[in-house]
């Protein structure tokens, strides 16, 4: 589904970064947080904002937040306010709930109070850290789920002028490029005839240990 209304609550460092980079790429936005101070001083950055309680049934009717298409509940440490709201937009029948959680105990609240997608930015962003740090060549990893993972590996002078038929990368190691960023275009679903360059960023999919496995394989 495409979406081109969204409203953020809570505008601390979070909420404010997601909500200025949707207007970045041309969306809605409107801002809500219950600190008037924080609201005012995002009004000329975003679409709309408010300082509001958004736990209020009333004061959500009056903001108009069921015409919203997704809905980031970006509340900073109270949780009781987080799930409040979460349950409010449900009942209002939004059409996607994103939230944030502070920790497994309350995400697992917030999905079982029917929120769409619950996001964990401190944890996700330390996990992808790590395999950055540990992975040299890892650009960028992010879990698709418990098994599979999607990960960006900056091709090593070792398989440079090597084509993807080459490499095999699907029946030596179980793991499948399914992009190739090159210097001057994005090919994607890439042939077996392929030439990967140094430094060409490989989109692989696999599982941790395959994606590792090839990383460790063509590492010189």
């Amino acid at each position: 589904m495409k979406y081109s209304q969204f409203a953020v609550i809570g505008l601390g460092r979070f909420g404010s970064s997601l909500a200025k980079e949707l207007i970045a790429q041309g969306y809605e936005v409107m801002g809500i947080d219950k600190n008037e101070e924080i609201a005012d001083d995002m009004s000329d950055e975003l679409t709309f904002t408010a300082a509001a309680d958004t736990t209020d049934e009333e004061v959500l009717k009056e903001l108009g937040i069921r015409n919203s298409d997704c809905v980031i509940i970006a509340i900073g440490n109270d949780i009781q306010a987080s799930i409040m709201t979460a349950i409010l937009l449900k009942d209002f029948g939004v059409k996607k709930v994103v939230a944030k959680a502070l920790s497994e105990l309350h995400g697992r609240v917030l999905e079982k109070i029917g929120v769409d997608r619950v996001i964990y930015p401190e944890r996700d962003m330390a996990i992808r850290l790590a395999h950055q740090l540990v992975q040299p060549n890892i650009l960028d990893f992010i879990e698709l789920s418990n098994k599979y993972t999607i990960a960006e590996l900056s091709a090593p002078q070792k398989i440079s002028g090597k084509t993807l038929g080459k490499l095999d990368t699907r029946a030596k190691y179980g793991c499948s490029v399914v992009a190739l960023h090159k210097q001057e275009e994005i090919l994607i679903a890439p042939s077996a005839n392929d030439v990967v360059d140094k430094d060409d960023i490989m989109v692989l999919i696999g599982t941790k240990q395959q994606i590792e496995r090839f990383e460790d394989a063509v590492t010189d």
